[in-house]
């Protein structure tokens, strides 16, 4: 039996529901305020929430992601008096299962509810019989874990994944674990660097060569494709793959057949496409710098990593693992950690992400080759700087927009200003632009010049319907 939390302030929407619920064998209770229902999500395990948007304390859009990242990580149908087109869009890209007007038949509605409430059961079994291997992926925060529950859904699918994410986020350690989730670990995981294909051998690299094929090739030769037959081809950085070449790759990821340079016959290679990227493909397609098609083939299951910053609790873990790994392999005893130098790297926003973490962390050997222990004093003197500042820099210091500290007062850093400014002046203006185009996304678009996922994601950060 399942439990559903229904959050409306129509006490005979309330109540119809509740019995539509209760016939199909599952526990229903009911909210009529956004603040009481996340109380509730808070503090029971909730399988499905059926949400009202327009409540007396807000709008039930705009808490989309605050119930699907709660402790059970309901599944969540938006209910509406008034379909709009562009609401049931933001729904959908913000995490809900579903968007249903309360005019629907009952049958209807029952019937959609019950497939979201199967898929629930499924979800959960299917998590609890399939742990994922995670080997190399360091961490427990909330961040990780979701990535990790992404993964969990390409387990035992021959789907292409795309994985995007900031550079040193660990996008080819995410490739690896996929691979090493599926029927296929025991064969190939073939890389091609998207990035540093030679324009004059990529054809011969990624299809291979029969002999004579062209002055130097003395042997035949199998290309990257084949090599990954029965396995994982894993394009890094597809972003950069010219535009020629994406066309050519189009054709083998639908039929897996292709032609080796000087062949006379085509082959075949039974391989599954992994991908990541550092660039948002959507608005390259809008650029018309990559292949929508292309996109469509790679992006069946779409991973995103968090930042480090992110995920800052999981960055002592990370810090004391690599310590341990580095040590290992310079043939060297483990060291003692002191907590300041822990408290430092904490308190640092790693803009390279894992990798810039990991090459600190070699400094710091070097810095201490002949020490016992490791210290704050053995970081990097700009690591160090940062945490001093950050530790004179009240909170209170931090000023907003127009307004100036007192005299005497502890003056903010110019950087917190601007960034103050720039993001209530951003807020601001989307504000305007939706209510000058009444919510239209199409209108919106045109006029901010932004792509409509930009978009999305610009509202959702500012919690504009």
């Amino acid at each position: 039996m399942s439990k559903v939390l229904i959050i409306d302030d129509d006490s005979g929407v309330c109540r119809t529901l509740k019995v539509m619920v209760g016939q199909q064998g599952h526990e229903a209770c009911t909210a009529s305020t956004l603040a009481q229902g996340l109380e509730m999500i808070a503090r029971e395990s909730i399988d499905l929430v059926l949400l009202d948007v327009h409540l007396p304390d807000g709008n039930g859009l705009e808490k989309i992601p605050a119930i699907a990242q709660s402790p059970s990580r309901p599944e969540i149908i938006i209910l509406t008096g008034q379909g709009d087109p562009d609401g049931a869009d933001l729904a959908i890209r913000n995490g809900a299962w579903d968007y249903i007007e309360k005019s629907s038949s009952p049958k209807a509605m029952a019937l959609r509810f019950l497939r979201v409430l199967e898929y629930r059961t499924h979800k959960n079994l299917l998590r609890r019989a399939l742990p994922v291997d995670r080997e190399g992926i360091i961490g427990v925060s909330e961040p990780l874990m979701q990535a990790l529950a992404q993964l969990s859904q390409t387990m035992g699918s021959d789907a292409g994944v795309l994985i995007t994410g900031e550079t040193g986020t660990g996008k080819e350690l995410f490739a690896q674990a996929v691979h090493r989730n599926s029927p296929r670990k025991d064969k190939n995981f073939v890389v091609v660097d998207c990035a540093s294909l030679p324009k004059t051998l990529v054809e011969s690299m990624l299809f291979g060569h029969v002999k004579g094929a062209f002055t130097g090739a003395d042997t035949a030769r199998d290309g990257l494709i084949m090599q990954a037959d029965g396995g994982s081809l894993f394009l890094d950085e597809v972003g950069e793959m010219p535009l020629g070449l994406q066309k050519s790759f189009l054709r083998v990821l639908e039929t897996h057949r292709f032609r080796p340079i000087g062949g006379k016959q085509e082959v075949a290679s039974n391989f599954r496409i992994i991908a990541s990227t550092n660039r948002d493909l959507d608005e390259m397609v809008a650029q018309g710098r990559f292949r929508k098609d292309l996109l469509y083939r790679l992006r069946a299951f779409h991973l995103k990593l968090p930042a480090l910053h992110q995920r800052r609790e999981d960055i002592a873990e990370l810090a004391l693992h690599h310590l341990q790994r580095l040590s290992a392999i310079y043939g060297e005893p483990a060291k003692e950690v002191s907590p300041d130098l822990l408290e430092v790297l904490s308190a640092y926003d790693w803009p390279g992400n894992v990798r810039e973490l990991v090459n600190t962390i070699e400094c710091v050997l070097a810095a201490a080759r002949y020490d016992a222990a490791l210290f704050a004093c053995h970081l990097p003197p700009a690591l160090r700087a940062h945490a001093a500042r950050k530790r004179l820099v009240k909170p209170t210091a931090t000023a907003t927009p127009g307004t100036m500290p007192p005299a005497g007062g502890a003056f903010p850093l110019l950087q917190a200003v601007r960034e103050a400014a720039i993001e209530k002046a951003e807020a601001d203006y989307l504000s305007a632009l939706m209510s000058s185009v009444q919510g239209s996304m199409h209108k919106a678009c045109s006029l901010s010049g932004v792509s409509r996922s930009r978009l999305y994601e610009l509202l959702k950060k500012h919690a504009i319907a």
